[in-house]
């Protein structure tokens, strides 16, 4: 072969290699030399795809993306219908407690609000017994797929206190439900409603409640005005729960008056007044704190205070003129809890019944119980381990001069104390409680605490009086723990 064919044939070779370059360089397809020097000269590598690369990659994210669309569909469908599922086996077991069996004592029915001259939900006490009342909080019933368990917990904690006991009425100082979705599966806060009521019922026991900050969180299904139409509606026979004196129209501005401020009445045998159970709504969240995030809490508001003020002048007046002794029962402790029981944190001295330990503050007398939350601050303030509402309110100073003898209040899941404070300058005290939770779901890894779970007894004496104590679940009622 000459060297001007093997010269033409060289040429013809590079002109191929050249126009196979370009082309592959069109296409986006470059040599790992060419690869190579374009990563030596730190220049990133852009891709042209070919028309059918771009097919694929698009079918490929479509894919991809209705995989994880399906994924949550299944998953939220799942959690549906097992919610829906749980439900109805949770209204079955709370449908199957036997109705409780008075042993002790004759069961009290109530005069009717619209037959009775008080206007409210009206008992007649027993010569020589006490009227009692069992006071739960914070049962916490999630009413969801994930909850089912500890749901089932807490109702049991509940109907067997509650058989024990053989109240005269029971009351429930909020947070029967609790719709927080990461714990309890749901959204739905009627579904806990429903479990609860339905309990109560078959049991057999008259019984009322407040409402507390999670029985209707912003992101729940049903607000409180839609709670307050379920029992209103439900025909129950044993729930002296009402609306109260407020209504939706009522809402002005800040000024909520809430729902279920109420009473309940209970009269001696000779048709005096014994003592009277009011019951407010404490409100959830305030200042902007929607979700509770910041902690924090409202306060019972003005009106609500002035309409209480208003009642128990004129009972009183219906009473011959004589006071009328009151007990409060709300969800969201009062600032007074934490003055008290800042006296006893400052004192540094170990508290037993009876010991009273004075500062500016006033004066606490102890009777029972511990402290079991966390001292620390928040937004700025020292907590003394109570979480009241950041604001002010004059309920306790309204309660001082209005025959108020006690308040019952929950949301510290670990508190338990009772004390009598006397605030600086006033001449008598109100005793101050916080009620044994039920909680199994809320507080993390509290199912496994046995120390706090149970109810409190309080017995309205003849004397117009009243005492209280804390029963522990376990200890007191004598059921084994469950498991861990």
């Amino acid at each position: 072969m000459s060297d001007e064919i093997k010269n033409e044939i060289a040429t013809e070779q590079n002109e191929t290699v050249q126009n196979t370059d370009e082309t592959l360089e069109k296409e986006g397809i470059l040599s790992d030399q060419e690869e190579k020097k374009a990563q030596k000269k730190g220049k990133k590598v852009k891709k042209q795809l070919t028309p059918e690369q771009k097919k694929k990659r698009t079918i490929k994210a479509l894919i991809i993306t209705g995989s994880i669309v399906l994924a949550i569909v299944i998953f939220f469908s799942g959690c549906a219908i097992a919610t829906t599922v749980g439900t109805n086996a949770l209204i079955k077991q709370a449908t199957s407690y036997e109705k409780v069996e008075y042993t002790d004592h004759t069961q009290l029915t109530p005069v009717k609000p619209e037959d009775s001259d008080t206007g409210y939900w009206t008992f007649t006490k027993e010569d020589g017994r006490d009227f009692k009342v069992l006071q739960f909080t914070d049962v916490h019933i999630g009413g969801g797929s994930f909850s089912q368990q500890k749901d089932a917990w807490a109702m049991n904690a509940v109907a067997t206190m509650v058989r024990q006991e053989q109240p005269d009425l029971v009351v429930v100082t909020g947070d029967i439900a609790y719709p927080v979705p990461f714990q309890a599966g749901t959204f739905n806060n009627l579904n806990a409603t429903k479990i609860f009521s339905n309990m109560m019922e078959t049991l057999g026991v008259y019984w009322t409640f407040a409402f507390g900050n999670h029985d209707t969180e912003l992101y729940s299904l049903y607000g409180r005005d839609e709670i307050c139409d379920y029992y209103e509606g439900a025909g129950f026979k044993y729930c002296l729960f009402r609306r109260g004196f407020c209504d939706e129209k009522d809402y002005i501005g800040d000024d909520a008056r809430g729902f279920g401020n109420d009473m309940i009445v209970v009269k001696n045998s000779d048709g005096s007044i014994n003592q009277t159970v009011v019951t407010f709504d404490s409100h959830s969240y305030t200042d902007g704190d929607y979700f509770g995030i910041a902690w924090k809490y409202d306060n019972i508001h003005q009106c609500q205070i002035d309409w209480y003020a208003t009642e128990i002048e004129r009972l009183s007046a219906l009473n011959g003129g004589n006071p009328v002794n009151n007990v409060a029962f709300f969800h969201i402790p009062l600032a007074e809890y934490r003055s008290a029981w800042a006296n006893v944190i400052d004192s540094g001295e170990e508290m037993t019944q009876g010991k009273k330990v004075t500062t500016e503050r006033g004066t606490t007398e102890f009777i029972y119980g511990k402290m079991g939350e966390s001292d620390k601050k928040k937004n700025g303030v020292r907590t003394y381990g109570v979480f009241c509402g950041s604001g002010t309110d004059t309920l306790f100073e309204t309660g001082l001069t209005h025959y108020m003898q006690g308040i019952f209040c929950g949301h510290d899941h670990y508190n338990n104390f009772s004390v009598n404070f006397t605030p600086a300058g006033a001449d008598r005290s109100i005793r101050l409680t916080y009620g044994m939770s039920i909680d199994y779901l809320a507080y993390a890894g509290i199912y496994k605490v046995h120390s706090q779970r149970g109810c409190t007894r309080i017995e309205f004496k003849s004397d117009n009086s009243f005492d209280c104590v804390a029963l522990n679940y376990y200890a007191d009622f004598n059921v084994a723990h469950e498991r861990d």
